[in-house]
């Protein structure tokens, strides 16, 4: 019972998971779907039109590990918050910072779709998060 209520506590902070961009009109959240007993499934919204269908042209979700898609969004997460720290250097269009917790399970599906939602920010708007994309 506890951990439901640090979890709730947490995603009431955790709202502000989000990579949003006025410019582009990007936006990313993470948020509690249904809480059962002692277990939480988790939920991403993406708030961008064209991210669905951009994402049905990609690999299916078991294409890559979810082992694989947890590491790259370590990386990815990383970037992007330092990206976010800083900007005067970088642009506003890492307007939010991500909390993304690597000892959270977030399941295949949610870090299939982070993964390719940066995979999709980075060809929207000609930037690279990291040295090599894949």
């Amino acid at each position: 019972m506890i951990r439901v209520v640090y979890a709730g506590l947490f995603f009431m902070l955790a709202v502000s998971m989000n990579g949003y961009s006025q410019k582009n009109g990007n936006q990313v959240k993470v948020k509690p779907d249904s809480v059962k007993t002692d277990s939480i499934t988790y939920e991403l919204i993406i708030f961008d039109i064209g991210f669905d269908t951009w994402l049905a042209t990609k690999p299916p979700m078991n294409y890559y590990s979810k082992g694989y898609y947890e590491t790259k969004n370590k990386v990815y997460v990383t970037e992007w918050n330092y990206r976010n720290q800083d900007p005067m250097r970088f642009g506003d269009i890492y307007e939010s910072r991500i909390d993304y917790y690597p000892n959270i399970d977030y399941g295949l599906e949610l870090n299939y779709r982070l993964y390719y939602y940066f995979r999709y920010f980075e060809e929207k708007n000609h930037v690279k998060l990291l040295n090599t994309s894949r």
